[in-house]
């Protein structure tokens, strides 16, 4: 087993065609309240992760929930922050649409945390995702993306753009939630 990751919350390692995220204890937590906010994040992760997929969003396969650890598909491919292009930015765009459509919120909408495997694109990293269908956390989560866009990527305009057509082509919403961006953007809710 080979750490191929360490967040505020979790270590993931790999394991030949699987990962495993293991949610590590919180020392500033009361310890019976700690296990408890651990083992409702893994399998709340666990459950919005089979969600998506079931509403048409690629995610690893979830293998195994157990207390603190969630292992799932190793997903191999490249992160999307390095490949970027027009065609990619629109298809996530579809995506979102979808993911949103079902009422989840993916809640880090990164370019790292998206991988392209051969034509498929991915959404990967679900730990701070929620149900939510209100347009204001819509709205939150798309400003994450277009910040993170328009802080790594010289086309960054085009590229919110193409992101939009997709996401309109999917969510029937999608006029209400980018109005919302403008909104979250003028009030200054940075990264």
């Amino acid at each position: 087993m080979v750490e191929i990751g360490r967040g505020a919350e979790a270590v993931i390692t790999r394991e030949g065609d699987t990962v495993t995220k293991w949610r590590r204890p919180k020392g500033y937590r009361l310890p019976a309240l700690d296990r408890k906010i651990r083992r409702e994040r893994t399998v709340m992760e666990a459950r919005i992760i089979s969600e998506a997929r079931r509403c048409g969003v690629p995610t690893p396969v979830v293998l195994d929930v157990t207390r603190f650890e969630l292992t799932m598909e190793y997903i191999e491919g490249v992160k999307l922050k390095d490949v970027i292009d027009l065609d990619l930015s629109r298809r996530l765009g579809e995506l979102v649409g979808r993911l949103h459509g079902c009422g989840i919120i993916h809640g880090d909408l990164t370019t790292s945390n998206m991988i392209l495997k051969g034509d498929r694109l991915c959404l990967i990293d679900f730990g701070l995702a929620s149900h939510d269908q209100s347009i204001e956390a819509q709205g939150v989560d798309l400003h994450v993306f277009f910040q993170t866009v328009k802080s790594t990527q010289d086309l960054h305009e085009s590229l919110a753009e193409a992101f939009k057509e997709g996401y309109t082509s999917t969510y029937a919403q999608a006029g209400a939630v980018l109005k919302r961006v403008e909104e979250i953007e003028a009030r200054g809710r940075y990264l």
